[in-house]
């Protein structure tokens, strides 16, 4: 992938002789391990998070972190990294990502504290941003011809959607099965069939010109997503404070500071003249806003199934998949579909389905048990894999030839983006949603240490910890106000998802009607 705006139409180098098409879609294949490694991984932890709850006793902050210092560090280096692929090949950096971030799961699965496992989860984000720039570049590289190129594309988008729904089934059951660290050891045989077998199937490819790296740019990345995550937790969970508005405030500031080197830069980190292209921005926000949902929805429903419906981590795996299939299926049945329909009433419908599932969800009754929550993540699913696939041949067709590689790390950016605000905005609003409606039984006083009492008005986890040290008629006191606390967090996180997916789905619709029916 490239992020320099100065290249020459063939910016990717291809084999020198024809190859066969058998180890065309053997490499395919190869990619695709990455891809599900980063996709399963931002949700197979949501399913573990009881687990490590309970195991490590972590804050609510702290909880949250654990989930997003890795898809933060990725956002904010995804398209450092590509641009580091360019100069020492694509190929190369995706292996050593791949060695890196396996050695480093290894490690990470016996944190033996919240800081060491929240530490561990940036480290991987540093190797996983080596890991997805290359991948769509390859592709592209390997499969010249428009149709088949288009195949492979959507089997790649469906692989990151459809693994992000397959993480909560491996994450389940690895976790009852064994223990939560178990969910980050899944990433060593995941990496070993990509580095035995990638070095002679997957040509290698790299820019002839690439610019330079301008280190300023990528520590302003940084700079601008981690003080704006951290004042969105801050003003979550502790309300208007001068800490976590005077952080989104830096960040923001940052931000213009970041756009405006970039607008000066002969080889900028970020190429931010395709924005100007109205059906390029739009698919971007599609893209978001179809991983922010998603992510978001698993956030809570994992939670739901595990401590208030009593499910054991793979039986509400196995409860999803459903969602599943029909993420996959969905994302490969529009491919010819858009040769009928235009594009934009298929990424509008898509995101219309997104807000259908969250609709299900604000105004359904939680009490019948999982069936709703389930019906309503199958109706989003549906809607996921329809918008992402779409949006994202949409932007690297709407990109100019010569800034596919710059438009191929943003579309990948803005998976980890919408994955990262998914997690951190509906996760922050529903922790603070709970521990603002958790009113425990006043006897917990008496019978409860300060600790347990602490942790149960921190996250939902503590206070099914703290129920099952009670006698069994105030246990189920404190059961009880805690799902009704739940509850009311998931309540308002889904109508704010069902108010962004409908407004997406409106504008894609409308700036998105002009664009033609693919060939």
């Amino acid at each position: 992938m490239t992020t320099s705006t100065h290249h020459a139409q063939p910016q990717l180098q291809g084999p020198a002789a024809p190859r066969a098409p058998w180890r065309d879609w053997l490499a395919l294949a190869l990619l695709m391990f990455p891809v599900l490694l980063v996709a399963v991984d931002n949700t197979a932890l949501t399913f573990a998070l009881p687990a490590i709850a309970q195991s490590l006793d972590p804050s609510g902050v702290q909880l949250l972190w654990i989930v997003d210092a890795y898809p933060l560090v990725l956002a904010g280096l995804l398209v450092c990294m590509g641009s580091l692929g360019d100069r020492i090949g694509r190929r190369r950096l995706l292996l050593t990502g791949s060695l890196g971030f396996a050695a480093l799961s290894a490690a990470t699965a016996f944190a033996p504290t919240a800081e060491w496992l929240i530490a561990g989860r940036a480290a991987l984000g540093f190797f996983g941003a080596m890991l997805m720039p290359s991948t769509l570049s390859l592709i592209r590289n390997i499969f010249v011809e428009p149709n088949r190129r288009r195949l492979a594309v959507a089997i790649w988008a469906a692989g990151f959607s459809g693994g992000a729904a397959l993480g909560p089934i491996f994450g389940g059951w690895l976790v009852e099965h064994y223990w939560w660290g178990a969910v980050f050891l899944v990433a060593v045989p995941l990496m070993l069939p990509l580095l035995a077998l990638g070095p002679a199937l997957i040509p290698e490819s790299k820019n002839p010109e690439p610019g330079k790296v301008d280190i300023p740019s990528i520590a302003l990345s940084l700079l601008v997503m981690v003080p704006l995550v951290y004042g969105i937790k801050e003003v979550a969970t502790e309300g208007l404070s001068g800490t976590g508005l005077g952080a989104m405030a830096i960040g923001l500031a940052m931000a213009v500071v970041f756009v405006r080197r970039q607008l000066r830069l002969p080889h900028p980190l970020l190429d931010m003249s395709l924005f100007r292209n109205r059906v390029f921005s739009m698919a971007i926000t599609a893209n978001i806003l179809a991983l922010f949902s998603f992510n978001g929805f698993i956030l809570f429903l994992a939670q739901h199934l595990q401590l208030l419906e009593g499910m054991t981590p793979s039986a509400a795996g196995v409860a999803m998949i459903p969602a599943l299939i029909a993420t996959v299926v969905a994302g490969l049945v529009v491919v010819p579909l858009v040769r009928k329909v235009r594009p934009g009433f298929v990424v509008g419908t898509g995101l219309a389905f997104s807000a259908a599932g969250y609709s299900l969800v604000t105004f359904g009754n939680h009490d019948g048990g999982p069936t709703l929550l389930l019906a309503a993540l199958l109706i989003l699913a549906l809607g996921v894999g329809t918008a992402e696939t779409i949006s994202n041949d949409l932007i690297l067709g709407a990109a100019p030839a010569h800034k596919s590689g710059a438009a191929a790390a943003i579309s990948e950016t803005g998976y980890e983006v919408g994955a990262l605000l998914g997690t951190a905005v509906l996760g922050s609003i529903l922790t603070a949603s709970y521990q603002h409606n958790l009113h425990l039984p006043a006897a917990v006083d008496s019978t409860a240490s300060e600790a347990a009492r602490h942790s149960a008005g921190e996250t939902l986890a503590g206070a099914m910890d703290l129920a099952s040290a009670l006698p069994a008629p105030l246990a189920d006191a404190v059961r009880q106000a805690a799902a009704t606390a739940f509850d009311s967090g998931v309540h308002v996180t889904a109508a704010i998802g069902l108010v962004l997916m409908a407004t997406a789905a409106v504008c894609a619709a409308v700036v998105l009607r002009k664009v033609p029916k693919a060939a």
